[in-house]
């Protein structure tokens, strides 16, 4: 998949699902990705997998190559989140890469209000009640991820995380930190 933008510009546009409120990134511009790691309770190997096939990318700053650090913006954790979510659920990546599209597509403002459906096989983006009912009363809804509670978490996971800050870097960050120095 490639895509046009201009190198180092964002891969999506982060006002239109990316800006509601929520706690502004670091001053780097955006989060490490070890932090966000630990913040969507996934391995940083995940997360790396999941940047180089493109299911989630970092909005903020991609890498561009070896030393290079990707950031990724608060959105893209929650997404991250939303991810491991379905995947523990047992939805397939092929129906998860299309909600993380849906997402994206949709430009959801009000990701506090949004649930995301499944029957098991595939998922549905459903931003009022009525959708929802209307979605079960069909028998497509077998479970559902509250997107504003997910959200809630991932703010308490990034604030606990800056409260017991430990170095964020990364395995690989460390052992070349270990190098220069020796």
């Amino acid at each position: 998949m490639s895509d046009n933008t201009p190198e180092g510009a964002p891969r999506y546009d982060t006002g239109f699902l990316f800006t509601d409120g929520l706690p502004d990134p670091d001053d780097n511009g955006g989060y490490r990705g070890s932090v966000a790691a630990r913040a969507a309770g996934i391995s940083y190997r995940q997360l790396d997998y999941w940047a180089r096939t493109e299911l989630v990318q970092p909005t903020v700053r991609n890498a561009t190559g070896s030393g290079t650090q990707r950031l990724y913006g608060f959105r893209d954790i929650l997404v991250l989140k939303l991810v491991k979510r379905l995947l523990d659920t047992g939805i397939s990546l092929q129906q998860i890469r299309t909600a993380v599209e849906q997402l994206h597509e949709a430009g959801v403002h009000d990701l506090a209000q949004t649930t995301l459906m499944s029957d098991g096989a595939s998922v549905y983006l459903c931003t009022s009640n009525d959708e929802v009912i209307d979605l079960v009363s069909r028998g497509q809804g077998v479970f559902g991820i509250a997107v504003g509670k997910v959200l809630r978490e991932v703010e308490t996971s990034l604030v606990d995380l800056n409260e017991h800050k430990e170095d964020p870097m990364d395995e690989l960050s460390v052992r070349r930190a270990a190098r220069k120095i020796s």
